[in-house]
């Protein structure tokens, strides 16, 4: 007899993962991919879609057609603020621009100018003005200075709604991904911001649904249950809220490092929003407050220079063990550090960490404020570096720290997210393995 299970597609900016899971979520298989990126018109690297499409259809096929599994129901979890634009043939229209790419400072003035400028209109979405990171930014811009290609576009579909219009061909959009800085939803009215009325971009939405939507079916006969897809950070924190019966914070940890609190429910100030502070939404439709930082994406640039300086592997820094000595939290700065300073690897690479830590804590504390979140939780790659954990549970004496030893919490929060239309058992009550950390070790 075949082993019923769900197939959930995972896709980072730069891992992608291909996950399957049991009835009781536990993890069968795990595969992952890098990309190599494209350049899109201005020469500026992105996302090559087309290949990224490709990949999806041929680990569907190649899961589906496996002896001993039965695929019960598909889903994704993507980063936001990315745009895949379609015409009205349902062909791409348009390369998936960067995030990153910088944003024209006459547009972003025009912009705000136009719109009540950019404390209100921050406070008001929920969005730190973050040029293209607010992907709503993306669609004007096309619409200002590219109109004959905006004009072809019929829908603008959020990454992770295009990942299953890939095996569906419906269109639809997703509140969490709506939800994510994107400069497009009015936080004090619930619905879109009237900008998005104004300019008409609102006519290059899909239907818009919760995150637990079934928008179709695939496979031979059309039997398998697809969902609509969710914003990664948003679907990272559902196994927890499953799970935990207390409030909580998480921070997880990837290219970004979002630090999520879904019971703080004190409106935005504009200074929490110049500090990179914001609200996301569920996809139950909830606000969830959040802040951001870069971390994951700094780590993986220093270290590269590190092993290049001392003639390490690339990933030389999994081996290095924590040195008590040098773990006590401290307000030092890497990026004023050059590598000679340091007598070896293992010295630098803690430099490195404490840094990032410093900054971890300033982030978190904007989202911890005012709560009574007694319990932290870290999953992605920095909840498998005991440097990181140790550092952050001597920062924060007063809370419990933990180590999710299951870091696919993203795909495993899709997963759940459409539980009820794919497993009929009762949710289980250990789909997270934890490690505690406290007084500078793991307990």
């Amino acid at each position: 007899m075949r082993l019923p299970v769900i197939l959930i597609f995972d896709v980072g900016k730069t891992n992608k993962k291909v996950l399957v899971f049991d009835e009781q979520y536990k993890l069968l298989h795990e595969e992952s991919v890098q990309l190599d990126e494209i350049k899109d018109g201005d020469g500026f690297p992105c996302e090559d879609v087309d290949a990224l499409t490709k990949w999806v259809q041929q680990k569907f096929s190649e899961t589906v057609l496996k002896n001993d599994i039965e695929v019960k129901g598909v889903n994704f979890s993507a980063y936001g603020a990315s745009f895949v634009h379609l015409d009205e043939n349902l062909n791409i229209a348009t390369p998936l621009y960067n995030y990153l790419k910088p944003y024209p400072e006459d547009l972003r003035r025009q912009f705000y100018d136009r719109n009540g400028g950019e404390d209100q209109f921050a406070r008001v979405t929920a969005s730190p003005v973050l040029g293209s990171l607010n992907s709503g930014m993306q669609l004007y811009r096309l619409k200002c200075e590219q109109p004959g290609v905006y004009e072809k576009i019929k829908y603008s579909l959020h990454l992770p709604q295009y990942l299953s219009f890939i095996l569906t061909r419906t269109v639809s959009t997703d509140i969490s991904s709506v939800g994510c800085h994107t400069n497009l939803w009015d936080f004090t009215k619930n619905q879109y911001h009237e900008w998005v009325q104004k300019e008409g971009v609102y006519k290059k939405f899909a239907p818009l649904y919760n995150g637990d939507k079934i928008i179709g079916g695939t496979g031979d006969k059309n039997e398998i249950p697809v969902g609509i897809g969710l914003h990664d950070s948003s679907a990272a924190l559902i196994p927890y809220l499953s799970s935990v019966n207390a409030p909580l914070a998480l921070i997880s940890t990837g290219t970004w490092c979002i630090s999520l609190n879904p019971f703080n429910h004190t409106e935005l100030t504009t200074e929490e929003l110049r500090q990179d502070c914001l609200c996301y939404l569920s996809y139950e439709g909830r606000p969830v407050k959040a802040s951001r930082l870069f971390a994951g994406y700094e780590h993986e640039q220093e270290v590269k220079k590190m092993a290049a300086y001392f003639h390490k592997a690339d990933d030389y820094y999994k081996t290095v063990e924590v040195d008590a000595h040098q773990v006590a939290p401290g307000d030092i700065f890497f990026s004023n550090s050059v590598l000679s300073e340091f007598n070896d690897y293992e010295e630098a690479y803690h430099h490195l960490v404490r840094d990032i830590v410093n900054q971890q804590i300033r982030s978190t504390n904007l989202v911890l404020k005012g709560t009574l979140v007694k319990k932290i939780f870290v999953d992605g790659g920095f909840a498998k570096n005991k440097i990181y954990m140790t550092m952050l549970a001597n920062a924060f004496p007063r809370f419990e720290i933990y180590a999710a030893t299951v870091s696919q919490a993203s795909a495993l929060g899709a997963a759940l997210a459409i539980h009820k239309k794919w497993n009929n058992k009762s949710l289980p009550t250990d789909i997270i393995e934890l490690k505690r950390f406290s007084n500078g070790s793991s307990a």
